[in-house]
This record gives C-alpha cells, structure tokens and sequence, in this order.
C-alpha cells in the first residue's frame, strides 16, 4: 500500500477535493489529507483546526484517510505522512500551468513526485473562494460541499436564502 499526502488549505474541503481523494484512495491505497497552514498569513474562514475537523466529517468512512494540519512546507508535510507522492487535483489548464511549476521545485528541493488527477468534469468549476463568497452572501452551496461544512458554512453565515428572497 502507498501513501500519499494530499496537501491544501481546504478552507473548506469541497466534493472536488473529496473525489481527488476518493480517486487516489483507488490508486495508492492510503492517503493523508495535509491542511497546510501558513502562520505568516491570515487563517482564512475556518481556522486549522476547524478545517481538520470539517474534513474528518467529510471524509468519514474512508477507513485508509488521515486527515492532519501541518505548518511549513508541502515537501516536509510528506516526509512527515511518510508520503511516497503528492497528489494534487486539477480543474483546468491553469491549475496544470501552476501546479507543474510547484511540482518541478518539490522534485527539484526535496525528490519529491508530484501525481496529478483530473477532477470530475462536473465538479471542475468548484473552489473553497466562490465556495466562501457565495455562503457569505448567503447563496446556496449545498450541492458543492459535505454535509458538515454545509452545516458550518450555515452556522458562520446563516441559512441561504431562496432566489425569491425568503430564507429556509
């Protein structure tokens, strides 16, 4: 079985993120979803220890997933998973455009690989920004995310409110 570690700051884990990690689930046979955390910026939505706990619930079940915070670099995060790979997930060609770029200077720094999945094209637009923006301006997102972080987006924002303008 290999490990890989699936690194982001899943502020919050979508269902792009949960099929990348349910498609290398597949591949590789254990996966450790690594939120990054980088102290020199704001938290963003949910702190760390929020997103660890929102991507535990979204990905219960996954018998073969861990879900762990880790400051620093992507590279260190997967010598500390024990990681044989990183895998990253892609929507678009600037995804590959940016993601290659990191992928070459991991190798480069660290002779870490870098694995990249195609997400399914029906989940290609999605992304924890519009996610954020859309709940914060109390649009409806349920279809984009787990069950938990439709409840936590509802919690922190308050319930979506219908096209006619009433709330549910």
């Amino acid at each position: 079985m290999t490990t890989v570690l699936i690194p982001g700051s899943f502020d919050p884990i979508h269902l792009g993120h949960i099929d990348v990690v349910d498609q290398a689930l597949e591949l590789f046979g254990r996966v450790v979803v690594g939120v990054l955390v980088n102290h020199e910026k704001p938290s963003g939505l949910f702190t760390a220890d929020e997103r660890v706990e929102l991507a535990e619930a979204s990905l219960a079940g996954r018998s073969d997933v861990a879900v762990r915070a880790y400051g620093g670099l992507a590279v260190q995060a997967a010598a500390d998973a024990g990681a044989e790979f990183i895998v990253k997930g892609l929507r678009n060609p600037m995804d590959f455009d940016i993601e290659q770029q990191m992928a070459l200077m991991n190798h480069s720094t660290a002779g870490v690989r870098t694995v990249f999945l195609p997400c399914r094209p029906d989940l290609g637009f999605v992304s924890s920004r519009f996610i954020r923006e859309i709940a914060s301006r109390h649009g409806v997102v349920d279809h984009l995310v787990a069950a938990p972080v439709a409840a936590a987006l509802t919690a922190r924002f308050g319930p979506p409110s219908h096209p006619s303008g009433t709330t549910t």
